[in-house]
């Protein structure tokens, strides 16, 4: 099946019906068909193609021979481009069919594996190949939509420059694959400062970047209908690694009228036999929220209750403002088994170097053979990356300049100052206020913008002001009501953004 045929007889089929891609949502929820925003974006743009069973609910529900829809019947759609008058695709005869079987056994077509069909990656989705693609033709994108520090200007540390050009030299052959010594002992020590119980070296494992470490936790852990607890709003890269995993994301609500603190109540609710583990993002990403000690216990006594594993997503630890302090959920949990993420992208402003780390701690003994699975996979990629990993002891040991950016005066905390007030003076617009990282997850008066499709006002925006951010359905949020500001640019480029979606807003009323 190929993808550009399927996507323009896709858009010819909804043309002849008079069908939006809401309409084929709201179709699919009514039949009982899982059938996302993201999904059908993908399909219409010719970015996905859709399972065999999601590709007969669209040929049903359009009224098109279903063969013809996947590309296999013969037609000229060039000659069908009049949608006003285009009548219903034809279905396949004798002669067409015969012409398929010949091209099917001259030319072998290949597909993506069937794994991929529920994963979403939306910080990196369809709103930002459109972005792509108006900057190929030479428009000029603010990107507001990833938390990339260097295109802002945040410069990594010089004496972090330094010590990797000294060492390159010596780091020219592959390490260790857990890492080399004189990193992971700075992350042993940096994990007992922040009093992670029951640690040694060899509970220490870099990656390149933490997302190279979520996959290989999930990849080991989780067989076909394993459940794990992941936050909503998450960091979509952890369900889309359990899913690819093959098990089931199961979303956990974080409480916006509590500061975005997870709901305890709703974890328990959604507790199973086949549930594994929890992943908790704090500082959290993107709402800004940092977890107190009260929080984090309860979560822990949860975890208890029901014996599961602890994931801990804590790249953002550094980050921190408000003279609040971060605490990490392992420090609580000694007797159960946790697993701590964090590295330098963020806190140093490496974000390309790719360096990041996994700290196993607690009780390891009930996990001896899954950490087996996490030492397989580790030697199976090699090891990380060696000259970010020789700056590691240096990063970790030295100034941190980081905290410069956070106290009062500090870039990051004036930045996150200016956008929060000059968001929630937009009418329609309200947010809580992060204490942490450098997101805020603004919520819009649905009802006052005629909003239903967050992906759609996404796009709306970067057609009309040429600003790119993230829809809160990228973060597997479910309401259309919430989108993500990374306020890494300056206060004055942070003026004209916001100045240029207080306009937006103005006039905005959500056609569909």
């Amino acid at each position: 099946m190929s993808r550009e045929i399927f996507a323009r007889r896709l858009k010819l089929s909804m043309a002849q019906q008079g069908k939006k891609q809401v309409d084929l949502i709201h179709s699919a929820a009514e039949c009982g068909v899982k059938l996302g925003k993201s999904h059908i974006s993908q399909y219409v743009s010719g970015k996905t193609l859709p399972r065999p069973d999601i590709l007969r609910f669209l040929a049903e529900t359009l009224q098109v021979d279903e063969k013809w829809l996947r590309g296999e019947a013969l037609l000229d759609d060039a000659s069908s481009s009049s949608v006003g008058t285009a009548s219903k695709a034809p279905a396949v005869n004798a002669n067409q069919k015969q012409n398929i079987t010949r091209r099917v056994t001259e030319m072998k077509t290949f597909k993506k594996s069937s794994k991929l069909d529920n994963v979403l990656y939306d910080v990196r989705g369809p709103v930002v190949d459109e972005a792509s693609r108006m900057e190929e033709s030479g428009t000029q994108i603010l990107k507001l939509n990833i938390g990339n520090p260097a295109p802002f200007g945040f410069r990594t540390p010089d004496e972090v420059i330094y010590d990797m050009r000294q060492q390159l030299t010596e780091c020219e052959g592959y390490s260790n694959a857990q890492g080399l010594f004189s990193a992971r002992k700075a992350i042993m020590q940096y994990a007992q400062l922040k009093r992670i119980p029951n640690i040694a070296i060899e509970d220490i494992y870099t990656g390149n970047g933490v997302s190279e470490l979520i996959n290989i936790c999930m990849s080991a852990l989780l067989d076909d209908g394993d459940e794990i607890l992941i936050p909503s709003p998450d960091y979509p890269l952890w369900t889309a690694c359990a899913t690819l995993a093959g098990g089931k994301a199961v979303h956990y609500i974080c409480d916006e009228q509590s500061e975005w603190y997870p709901d305890i109540d709703d974890i328990r609710r959604k507790i199973t036999d086949r549930t594994k583990a929890i992943v908790i993002i704090n500082p959290n990403n993107p709402t800004g929220a940092l977890y107190p000690k009260e929080v984090l216990q309860k979560i822990v006594d949860v975890a208890r209750e029901h014996q599961l594993i602890i994931f801990s997503d804590e790249i953002y630890d550094r980050l921190v403002m408000d003279e609040e302090e971060h605490v990490s959920i392992a420090s609580l949990a000694p007797d159960l088994f946790c697993i701590t993420f964090s590295g330098l992208s963020k806190s140093h402003m490496i974000a390309g170097f790719r360096i990041g780390w996994m700290i196993l701690s607690g009780n390891k003994k009930i996990a001896k053979d899954y950490i087996e699975g996490l030492k397989m996979l580790s030697n199976m990629r090699l090891c990380s990356n060696v000259p970010a990993q020789s700056i590691v002891q240096t990063a970790l040991g030295g100034h941190q300049s980081v905290r410069g950016y956070i106290e009062p005066g500090g870039r990051i905390r004036e930045q996150r100052d200016y956008i929060y007030k000059a968001l929630t003076d937009i009418p329609g617009i309200s947010a809580v206020k992060p204490k942490a990282a450098f997101y805020i997850f603004p919520k819009i008066d649905v009802k006052k913008f005629n909003i239903t499709d967050d992906e759609q006002f996404a796009l709306d925006l970067l057609r009309d002001k040429k600003i790119l951010l993230i829809h809160g359905g990228g973060f597997n949020w479910e309401q259309p009501d919430h989108f993500r500001v990374v306020y890494l640019p300056r206060i004055e480029v942070l003026r004209e953004a916001t100045e240029k979606i207080s306009d937006f807003f103005s006039y905005y009323k959500q056609q569909l």
